[in-house]
């Protein structure tokens, strides 16, 4: 028997002259004593064949220029490839199949109708000119090759559009071919075949495919290669999931599972011949020959790996029918799948509920109307009396399925697939599981699809590293630092962590940016000058139609309005990190509302920069009352702003100039007056009381401040300042008084049996607060387990680096949920 390799290559592959050039190579590298290559029509051609038909059979003249743009096509790459005596016979073998075709296409325009025989015939010339030209550019170039026509191989019946093979016929022809060959190298076109009569017939969609392996197991090959423009299966759909990489091995089940679920590598069918004769199928990429690809044969070689690919099919539509009547009444589900059946209509998943009082199945959404109204006309006597409810369809979904054949041994996969998913926002309507437990299915909403692809890929096939995708608002002191330790940073997360983190968005008060693949945090400074206007609903709404997993807002801002979206991002599951203290002191059910969100979308909502910046004092406070403590008092030195002016603010010197000092260096708020009235502390102390199980507002705390009335109520920033300055005599003796003492001045924020209340205090030396210096905050937390010693959080409270290293911490904690 002859050492025989079957080379099938698709249109990707002999697009061209240029691509042509190295299918010749390949096929001359490859070793074996006959090479059978079955070729595809040249890319592009069958659709403008399928195109001129259809123009042709509904008498538009316009399918004459397509005849044209095929003829053009061929002859060009004809003169491109071909010299010599092969040019002058391939172009005349050409000529006359497009003078066939120009014929075929007339009749079409002069009945009006394309008959499936007629259109097999016509849509056949692709892949018969192609044949006629790749084996006389072989000879032109020395290889001992020849056309094959594979209507003398291949026998099928006389079903146009997608004929059955006869399987016996076509083995006797092989092997008759075979023992009478004296050829090393046969071009035979795929997808066409014929009828016992000699009537050309077509395989169907793939029907290349199929053909090389019905040649291939006929033949008794060792091999069928497959090249196409990808280096074989992935584990996901390249183009959508960017980490998906080439599986090395696969089992003939894992690939058909893989194929049917959505993967267009390889065409179902294609695998039962050659598993059936045990002949493996390499999958090769004709533009990267030496790439490895994906071998598929009895044994995967999956080294007890549990999924192996994760693939889609969109465009699905389900259909249900349910009602009473249909509870313990025999041949319901019979008569449903007769009546889809007969209408030729294919159903890609089922489920059934155990009650029996519903059939759910999955088809594709162009026969999803047609399918209802069929099941209708079936059940028309239940539906009239009430037993039954008119089909119900939902649209616009699409079917995501996990494959592997060491699934089944594995607990709890379904269980992390619709964990992932949902962490994710990614509604599940409908669930299938195969009784071989190979395959996982789920239906979700088409606009889910890429999201949930790559949640899956990160779960099952990245599980060492997750990808955070952030957009964020805000780059004054506190963006700007975030931005560049992410940039510094990146690296390290990746390596120690296991985290990836991109910039997807960003924003300041003018314009926006978005970049799906990642923003260039070096120059997103001049990006973002250059980017659209800034509009908080446009940059929500993008965010969500973008749907990418792990999304995060990042609020760097003290904007109220910003502040008022968190609640549209948590309910898409859309994490929200912020150093803006508004939404959590603002009214009581607005904070509980926003944590209820949190919980139901299981989307985090971390706010640890709104007391202390990058302290890590509400961390504490959850750990200590999810442990079972209990608090009892909390005394602290809050702002960091106001200690930095009052650590610095002495007779020597003016209250103004160190505000102005402090306003300037970013310790305080862009309007200083939220600081130094009291109102930042209030907050920040209003966080804590809430955050460790009081019902608290802000009206309920007692503001003993210091500003004059007329400080307060100046109308902008700057007659702020400048009323300072007229008020100095107020603040020096605040200051001269303390001194008297022997005290400092800090503002105290206390909380103490459900009552709160801030305000400037003098501090005598020795206390806990007396040596604070610079802008650094301290909390001292008494609790049933630290009653007498409190337990102390004590560093830098204020300051665009550390409230930014604040934020990054929330952002890693997201990152190891």
């Amino acid at each position: 028997m002859k050492n025989t390799l079957v080379l099938k290559f698709g249109g990707t592959s002999v697009a061209n002259a240029t691509v042509i050039a190295q299918v010749k190579d390949i096929v001359l590298q490859a070793e074996a004593d006959l090479k059978v290559v079955i070729v595809s029509a040249l890319g592009g051609i069958t659709d403008l064949l399928v195109q001129a038909a259809e123009k042709a059979a509904s008498k538009n003249s316009e399918y004459q220029e397509l005849w044209d743009t095929i003829e053009e096509r061929h002859t060009e790459t004809i003169t491109q490839l071909i010299s010599g005596t092969e040019q002058k016979a391939c172009s005349k073998v050409i000529d006359d199949l497009m003078s066939e075709l120009r014929t075929l296409l007339q009749g079409a325009f002069l009945t009006g109708e394309l008959t499936p025989k007629l259109y097999d015939k016509i849509v056949s010339h692709g892949e018969l000119m192609s044949a006629t030209l790749v084996s006389a550019y072989f000879r032109s170039e020395g290889l001992p090759a020849i056309y094959t026509d594979s209507r003398e191989l291949i026998v099928t019946d006389a079903s146009y559009g997608k004929a059955q093979v006869d399987r016996n016929m076509t083995r006797d022809r092989c092997q008759t071919f075979l023992n009478q060959n004296m050829h090393s190298i046969l071009v035979l076109p795929g997808f066409i075949a014929a009828s016992a009569d000699g009537e050309t017939t077509t395989l169907g969609r793939g029907g290349s495919d199929f053909s090389a392996a019905i040649l291939a197991a006929s033949l008794e090959a060792r091999e069928l290669q497959i090249w196409t423009d990808v280096s074989g299966m992935f584990t996901a759909n390249p183009k959508w999931v960017k980490q998906a990489r080439a599986i090395p091995e696969l089992s003939y089940e894992e690939a058909m599972e893989l194929s049917h679920f959505g993967a267009k590598v390889l065409y179902p069918p294609t695998i039962q011949p050659v598993l059936e004769a045990s002949i493996p199928i390499v999958i090769k990429n004709t533009f990267e020959p030496g790439a490895p690809g994906t071998r598929i044969q009895a044994v995967s070689g999956d080294n007890g790996k549990t999924v192996r690919g994760i693939t889609h099919i969109p465009n699905i539509a389900l259909l249900s029918l349910e009602g009473p009547g249909m509870i313990g009444i025999p041949g319901t589900s019979k008569r449903f799948f007769e009546v889809l059946s007969n209408a030729g209509i294919n159903i890609v998943l089922i489920t059934q509920a155990s009650s029996e009082h519903s059939i759910c199945v999955g088809v594709n959404a162009t026969d999803a109307d047609r399918a209802a109204e069929k099941v209708d006309q079936a059940f028309e006597y239940e539906i009239g009396r009430g037993r039954i409810k008119p089909v119900q369809i939902e649209k616009d979904l699409a079917i995501i399925a996990l494959v592997g054949d060491q699934m089944k041994q594995h607990q709890g996969l379904s269980g992390r697939m619709f964990s992932a998913l949902g962490r994710n926002n990614v509604n599940i309507r409908a669930i299938a599981q195969g009784a071989s437990e190979r395959n996982i299915s789920a239906v979700i909403d088409r606009e889910d699809v890429k999201k949930a692809l790559n949640t899956l890929h990160e779960a099952f096939f990245e599980l060492q590293t997750r990808q955070l995708n952030l957009f964020v608002v805000g780059v004054g002191n506190v963006g700007r630092k975030f931005l560049e330790q992410i940039r510094l940073q990146s690296q390290y997360l990746i390596d120690e962590l296991k985290i990836r983190i991109r910039v997807i968005g960003l924003s300041n008060s003018r314009t926006m940016i978005f970049d799906q693949t990642g923003i260039d945090l070096q120059e997103w400074e001049g990006q973002l000058a250059q980017g659209e206007k800034s509009d908080l609903g446009g940059f929500f709404q993008k965010v969500r139609d973008l749907n990418l997993r792990n999304s995060i807002l990042v609020d760097n801002t003290a904007s109220e309005e910003v502040a008022t979206t968190y609640a549209r991002y948590l309910r898409n599951s859309i994490a929200v990190v912020t150093c803006n203290k508004i939404a959590c002191s603002s009214a009581l059910e607005h904070y509980k509302s926003l944590k209820a969100l949190s919980r139901e979308y299981d989307a985090p909502f971390l706010f640890e920069t709104n007391v202390g910046a990058g302290l890590p004092v509400i961390d504490t406070l959850k750990n200590l009352i999810a442990s079972g403590d209990e608090v009892y008092k909390i005394e602290a030195v809050l702002s960091g702003s106001l200690n930095f002016i009052f650590n610095h603010f002495n007779t020597q010197n003016t209250f103004h100039d160190i505000v102005k000092q402090a306003h300037e260096e970013g310790y305080t708020e862009p309007d200083p007056r939220i600081d130094l009235s009291g109102t930042d502390v209030m907050r920040k102390i209003l966080i804590l009381a809430r955050e460790s199980g009081f019902d608290l507002s802000i009206s309920d705390i007692e503001n003993q401040g210091f500003l004059p009335k007329d400080c307060l109520e100046a109308p902008s920033v700057d007659s702020f300042f400048e009323s300072l300055m007229e008020h100095e005599s107020t603040f020096q003796g605040l200051i001269r008084n303390s001194e008297k003492k022997n005290s400092s001045l800090k503002y105290v924020a206390e909380f103490e049996g459900g009552k709160a209340r801030v305000g400037l205090q003098e501090i005598p030396q020795g206390h806990a607060f007396d040596g604070l210096k610079g802008s650094d905050n301290i909390v001292l937390f008494f609790t049933r387990r630290y009653p007498e010693q409190p337990l102390m959080i004590k560093g830098a409270g204020a300051g665009a680096d550390v409230t930014a290293s604040g934020l990054f911490a929330d952002i890693i904690r997201i990152g190891n949920f």
